[in-house]
């Protein structure tokens, strides 16, 4: 029993602490923005402008890695049930307001509720059993497909013209 609340203990507390949580759902992990509120992780995205979310169905379970927020390392795995919120609902209100506060850089601010429940999905995780003993390795993955490019190489005399000294006079 005593275990059982340490972990509960230490699922809330990293949850809380970290900016990013890595969930898997059906398919590869994403690392997402969140929010705790009233004992789950709150995720909104799957909409123009939003993060993509992994395909999570309601009732489905999905795994949750958390980061500790001094190191950056794995520091613990939870699985969580999935719940989707119904837009406008007494507990969409309350984890919408608690995430809009938490959503940076966003355009249309002010109508960010009427937009979320447009054209995103808000999503519960309900933290059920926890893990300490995390897995070897890296566990890295090969990048997800996106359209997003890089620039090309920089031309080869560009450094020296940025960087020039100023001669003495």
């Amino acid at each position: 029993m005593t275990d059982q609340l340490l972990d509960q203990a230490l699922v809330e507390e990293a949850t809380k602490k970290s900016a990013l949580i890595w969930v898997r759902g059906d398919g590869p992990v994403r690392a997402l923005w969140h929010v705790w509120h009233e004992g789950a992780a709150y995720i909104v995205g799957d909409g123009p402008d939003e993060q993509p979310l992994p395909r999570l169905s309601a009732g489905a379970t999905a795994e949750v890695t958390v980061r500790s927020k001094d190191k950056g390392g794995r520091l613990i795995v939870w699985t969580a049930t999935v719940e989707e919120l119904a837009p406008h609902s007494e507990e969409w209100e309350a984890a919408v307001a608690e995430l809009k506060g938490k959503r940076l850089n966003a355009q249309d601010a002010e109508r960010i509720p009427e937009r979320w429940a447009r054209e995103c999905r808000v999503l519960r995780l309900a933290p059920g059993h926890a893990t300490r003993e995390l897995p070897d390795g890296s566990l890295a993955a090969v990048p997800l497909p996106t359209g997003a490019t890089t620039r090309e190489q920089a031309p080869a005399g560009l450094p020296r013209l940025l960087f020039k000294r100023k001669k003495k006079r």
